[in-house]
């Protein structure tokens, strides 16, 4: 048999990843056998065993497709607006966060499986990995209002730590809710206001605001 090229590997290493999401997403993590995925995308446990270790390989790999690192959400603000600062930027990668989730419905389905139909399984811990995701997400949000207070941009009464705990438990609770069930709202046009004031109360007051009070 002919060996397959790059492209064909990739293109079945995709279609493995599809299968598993919708296996996943209809039965559970735990209850979905390697060979049910195997089926699901026609093919044999052999080319899953080719392309993954394991499942819980495979199901890191799932969530690698849609993993969002807000670094790279501020890094494409900053690409763009060369002269915007960071409390602006941190403002304008959260809604481009969750304007791709409202318009990615694999993102949303990868991290409903994640929440609802994952249980500890073997190699497979959903509370490590949502942590995980939580950490490097609240570690990158305090390096940005770190700089937001190096630049005299955050409000004098309030400290990087706090302000990154007070954001990360909006986004977060926002989240959660709306991932239990994403129909019931958008949650772009919920977190749209939310995400703008809570900014808006964290910048510093300028002399002029304070006179004005």
């Amino acid at each position: 048999m002919a060996r397959k090229t790059k492209a064909e590997a990739a293109a079945t290493r995709e279609a493995l990843l599809d299968a598993a999401e919708d296996m996943f997403m209809e039965h559970g993590v735990a209850r979905t056998s390697l060979e049910q995925i195997a089926r699901q995308a026609g093919m044999t446990r052999g080319a899953v065993y080719w392309h993954f270790k394991n499942k819980g390989d495979m199901f890191r790999a799932m969530l690698e497709r849609v993993h969002m690192p807000f670094q790279d959400l501020v890094d494409e603000i900053e690409a763009l607006e060369h002269d915007v600062s960071s409390l602006e930027a941190i403002r304008l990668a959260c809604l481009q966060g969750l304007e791709r989730f409202e318009q990615h419905p694999r993102a949303r389905r990868v991290h409903a499986i994640l929440v609802h139909r994952c249980e500890f399984f073997s190699d497979i811990d959903p509370i490590a990995m949502q942590q995980e995701i939580a950490d490097e997400c609240r570690d990158s949000l305090y390096q940005h209002l770190l700089i937001s207070q190096q630049q005299q941009m955050l409000a004098d009464d309030l400290t990087p730590e706090v302000a990154t705990d007070l954001l990360q438990s909006m986004l977060s609770g926002l989240f959660h809710e709306w991932i239990r069930d994403p129909d019931r709202f958008s949650i772009y046009d919920r977190g749209v206001p939310l995400v703008n004031q809570l900014i808006g109360m964290m910048h510093r007051s300028t002399p002029a605001a304070r006179a004005d009070r």
